[in-house]
């Protein structure tokens, strides 16, 4: 009898600890974890969570705007102690960052544009990084001829990327746009954007210069289209924004035609977040002590096969 009773105290003292190791809890929603860059900025935020002992829900919204709003709905009624979004919907989910605020829950997004009810939204100067790969595929084709875009306007950092693109060629009317596809859907946007650029190359077969995408997920899908056109590396220009191993190793390999990409440190991203967690709500520091706009900015680099090698050592 005293055996089993020191069993219920032992099983309860491992109880205890339990809920003691656990008792920090993190909620990280991704958007649509099919799209890599989503996946990439979730997850290094989970493993930065987890390294720390906490608790961590992670969850995936498959691109629906419902089930991402179900989702923030359940971490809050969970009452987590903090919220992590990538690349979430600030405008479209404003009840949900308000009764998360309203709940005292801080939120922190990535890649998401900022939200007045959320602490700061981590991210690369989408200004800066429009701008570059702009001007790099301009330098490519020398400031003249004609190019083709892939968009995406639903995604706030895509867009300004093409918006970028917009003015930069404003500037630049030597260099003209013969066409544009705007990816609409989401859940199946790979074979839209397959669907929406191979119509695109036929309508203007023999006369594209460049191409620019306003992400590399776009640019994979536009690579293999020209690849199997028999189009060579440097023939058409292929420029995009993201960054990542297969992107890299596109860029390295002579048959791809994708020069370059704007990379953006989602992985450092997702660690920032928990990082800025640990100081604001764990360590009760000022926001400030983080950022003291509504953005926190990381540095993106232009990788093309000038400096590809030493990111694919990484």
């Amino acid at each position: 009898m005293f055996g089993f009773r020191k069993m219920l105290v032992a099983a309860a003292a491992l109880v205890a600890f339990g809920q003691s190791a656990q008792a920090f809890e993190v909620g990280i929603i991704g958007f649509q974890f099919s799209s890599e860059t989503h996946a990439r900025v979730a997850n290094a935020a989970a493993a930065a969570a987890k390294a720390k002992g906490w608790g961590v829900t992670l969850l995936n919204s498959e691109g629906a705007l419902p089930k991402h709003a179900e989702q923030f709905d359940a971490l809050i009624a969970k009452k987590v102690d903090a919220i992590i979004i990538a690349m979430g919907k600030p405008v479209e989910a404003d009840a949900q960052f308000k009764a998360a605020k309203d709940a005292k829950i801080p939120v922190i997004t990535v890649q998401s544009g900022a939200s007045q009810h959320a602490l700061f939204d981590i991210q690369s100067n989408e200004y800066k990084v429009g701008a570059d790969a702009a001007l790099y595929l301009l330098g490519q084709l020398g400031y003249q001829g004609n190019i083709v875009s892939a968009r995406f306007d639903l995604n706030v950092a895509s867009r300004i990327r093409g918006r970028i693109l917009d003015a930069v060629l404003a500037e630049n009317q030597a260099v003209k746009e013969l066409g544009k596809f705007s990816m609409a859907r989401t859940q199946s946007w790979r074979d839209d954007v397959r669907a929406g650029m191979q119509a695109l190359l036929l309508q203007n077969q023999g006369k594209i210069n460049g191409i620019w995408a306003s992400f590399d997920g776009q640019a994979y899908i536009i690579d293999d289209l020209l690849q199997a056109q028999g189009i060579k590396k440097g023939q058409i220009p292929l420029v995009s924004v993201d960054g990542g191993k297969e992107s890299y190793e596109r860029i390295a390999d002579p048959s791809s035609t994708l020069m370059a990409t704007v990379a953006i440190p989602f992985e450092e991203m997702g660690q920032q977040a928990i990082d800025a967690v640990q100081a604001i709500v764990v360590e009760k520091k000022p926001k400030e002590s983080v950022t003291t706009g509504p953005y926190l900015f990381t540095e993106a680099v232009l990788v093309d096969q000038n400096n590809v090698q030493q990111f694919l050592k990484k």
